[in-house]
């Protein structure tokens, strides 16, 4: 139940300029996960061109680029790539409608709120405890797949043609993100469909459109907070103009760069359970910004929630045991986690 109520949005507190920021949005400078660093240097995140595991690529390329694969997923976790086919116009119409939504007047987003205790839908953090640190943001997340699951109650009418688009952008980067699966079992020399059978042929996938309105304080307040990803893959389209995206790498952060037409990949829990810890999903979080408006787009995969993940059995040996414990609905573990700012993996080690 939500228990906490606050007077004002994040959108209507960005209006009016609100100084200081509410106690709730006020990160703890004693966090575990470090304190609110807005500009540190540039990751170690290196861009990969997925049109080098599809033909005619010759087999010296495609080894090469399984290679940066395997050594981006073992450490940091995330990576951008390019040849993923998506044009540069379609992801500036993406970037757009999400931009024109958000700039709608509060009346007509509430058409598509969320309701209490469910995820889908407009609106901002779930409130769960008096103690939770809040986010800096809205959101509209929406179940894009499998199709039978779309909640279409959910998806915008106004821009109008914000359900084409969405509908399009959801097929193209499943399609990424069917590429990925495949080419990180390879990089593993696994058989390519290890990590789809076990994610299940109905896996489900969410679109999540993130809006983080300007902050007068963004050394005191966190568009979201430190977490890593439920899921195997997440796949997303930032800001075309303003960062904020930073990934902790050997117990630093590290800022995301922009890169036009890439998208940014960082491997869920999930994965780091099927890959017996050998890949790793990166904490991650996004500071605020003093002067812009910051919009991304998240796709989210994960396993079908009543199929039990585990380790693939080749990857466990005498040398690497089992890490962790196999498991069903993982989102129910790291919400849990989430919010009393814990690392979900560790709760389930082996």
């Amino acid at each position: 139940m939500e228990i906490v109520s606050l007077s004002k949005s994040v959108p209507e507190m960005a209006i009016n300029g609100d100084e200081p920021p509410p106690p709730p949005y006020v990160f703890n400078k004693q966090s575990i996960f470090g304190s609110i660093d807005v500009s540190p240097p540039y990751g170690p995140f290196p861009v990969i061109d997925i049109s080098l595991f599809s033909p005619p690529s010759s087999s010296a390329d495609v080894h090469n680029e399984l290679e940066k694969l395997r050594s981006a997923l073992i450490s940091p976790g995330c990576f951008q790539v390019i040849g993923h086919g998506i044009s540069s116009s379609f992801l500036d119409k993406v970037r757009e409608l999400g931009k024109q939504f958000f700039e709608l007047p509060m009346e007509e987003k509430k058409k598509y709120a969320r309701p209490t205790n469910q995820v889908e839908g407009y609106g901002s953090n779930m409130i769960v405890s008096e103690n939770q640190v809040l986010d800096w943001s809205d959101r509209l997340s929406l179940s894009v797949f499998p199709e039978d699951t779309r909640n279409l109650h959910y998806w915008p009418q106004n821009p109008s043609d914000f359900r084409e688009m969405l509908n399009e952008y959801a097929k193209k980067v499943k399609s990424v993100e069917q590429t990925l699966y495949k080419a990180i079992a390879k990089s593993l020399n696994l058989e390519e469909n290890s990590f789809l059978k076990m994610v299940g042929e109905r896996a489900p996938v969410r679109a999540r459109f993130n809006f983080y309105p300007r902050c007068s304080r963004p050394d005191l307040v966190l568009g979201v907070k430190p977490h890593s990803d439920t899921g195997g893959i997440t796949i997303l389209l930032q800001d075309k103009d303003v960062e904020g995206l930073q990934v902790r790498v050997d117990g630093n952060w590290f800022k995301v760069a922009i890169i036009p037409d890439a998208l940014v990949i960082n491997l869920g829990d999930q994965m780091q359970i099927m890959s017996n810890g050998i890949f790793k999903s990166p904490l991650h979080r996004v500071v605020t910004n003093p002067e812009k408006l910051r919009m991304s787009v998240a796709v989210v995969s994960e396993a079908e929630v009543d199929k039990e993940i585990g380790a693939v059995d080749e990857l466990v040996n005498e040398e690497r045991p089992r890490l962790y414990k196999n498991v069903k609905n993982f989102g129910a573990v790291v919400y849990e986690s989430y919010q009393k700012e814990q690392i979900a993996l560790d709760t389930i080690t082996a």
